[in-house]
């Protein structure tokens, strides 16, 4: 018999929340037993996150300290969910993506001998320091994750190089697209705006020391213009000291992080897209919203192959040159505003729940 907590899903941060509902509705949808456990490293983030998908975690470890490194909160994070684990042992353990979180879930269940699976494997920059922490938390799940989740043909090549068998490989799509478009159902229509929108996220480790001010500096001179808006949310983990030319900037709207709903409400009505965020050129894309990826590289190439974003690194005159393009030419705004199903086609975790279904059913018969 498939035991009673056959599914345990491991979520630190709001990304995570927002990839990973669609994988609990969709394995519930199969009378597949899920219990979802928050280790607390977005505190109210994640919680809030899930609530718009009707999910509410069944433990939250609450494990974040305030000035705590990573190494301290991977180690806490991996005896906390050791602990769990070994009280009540499931037949799968599922993370996603590259945080301390996922990292410390996949070390936690493969100590005991507990198959992991890895929703949205074999993203590579091939930088270990770009971004930081991410690329080497993926890599090290890519070493412990039974079955590999890869959201698209590039992320299972990669995986393939590094020597994973075909067979622990599935192609899903993004699990994002299909958070994304449940949520746009949901959304009433928006009004119209005189001002176009430049939506904008800024929360990489290492933008923060050197590159914020070239950034924010180019977005008050975009927000300068009569007829934009700029929207940025504020993240956590980042200083408040460091937005602080936004606060007074005309034509700017520095905000809390925003519920998803919200969020996917303002990147439907964007004109353009900066950030250096990985998710959100993944439902730009999905959208067909232009975007400048401020960092000096990209995972996510399939965005870029789309012609959906371009990268423009960190410094004030690129992006300002890239903007000011996209907000004056028409024709520029026009050849990258398609959307496209390079990333996924809204049904990634119908894929993944049905994987996991067949293996936890495979596992039940008996060998010949």
């Amino acid at each position: 018999m498939v035991s009673v907590g056959a599914m345990k899903i491991v979520i630190g941060t709001r990304p995570e929340a927002i990839k990973l509902a669609p994988v609990v509705l969709a394995l519930r949808a199969l009378h597949l037993p899920v219990r979802v456990c928050l280790t607390g490293q977005h505190p109210e983030m994640a919680t809030e996150a899930l609530a718009p998908f009707g999910i509410e975690a069944d433990v939250n470890l609450d494990l974040m300290r305030p000035g705590q490194s990573l190494a301290e909160l991977t180690q806490r994070a991996v005896d906390a969910l050791t602990l769990r684990l070994t009280c009540k042992q499931p037949a799968w353990v599922i993370v996603q993506g590259d945080t301390t979180s996922a990292l410390a879930g996949a070390i936690a269940a493969r100590q005991l001998g507990i198959p992991v699976a890895h929703v949205e494997a074999g993203l590579r920059s091939f930088d270990l320091s770009q971004p930081y922490p991410e690329e080497l938390n993926r890599t090290l799940i890519a070493q412990l994750a039974t079955l590999h989740f890869a959201p698209t043909p590039g992320a299972e090549a990669n995986l393939r190089a590094e020597g994973v068998p075909g067979k622990a490989i599935e192609v899903t799509g993004n699990t994002v697209v299909d958070a994304l478009h449940r949520t746009l159902q949901t959304l009433p229509a928006a009004p119209r705006s005189k001002r176009r929108l430049v939506l904008a996220t800024l929360h990489r480790r290492e933008n923060r020391e050197t590159a914020f001010p070239e950034i924010i500096s180019a977005l008050v001179e975009i927000a300068a213009r009569r007829d934009v808006e700029v929207l940025l949310p504020r993240h956590p983990g980042c200083p408040p000291d460091m937005y602080a030319p936004l606060k007074t900037a005309p034509n700017v709207r520095l905000v809390p992080p925003m519920p998803y709903p919200d969020f996917v409400a303002a990147l439907a009505a964007a004109h353009l897209i900066i950030t250096d965020s990985g998710g959100i050129q993944e439902e730009a894309s999905a959208l067909g919203i232009p975007t400048l990826v401020v960092r000096a590289l990209t995972e996510r190439p399939e965005v870029i192959e789309a012609g959906t974003a371009i990268i423009v690194d960190t410094a004030k005159s690129g992006i300002l040159t890239a903007a000011t393009r996209l907000l004056d030419d028409d024709t520029a705004h026009r050849s990258m505003a398609n959307a496209s199903t390079r990333i996924g086609d809204g049904k990634a975790a119908e894929r993944i729940a049905r994987r996991l279904y067949d293996e936890l059913h495979a596992a039940r018969r008996p060998a010949a």
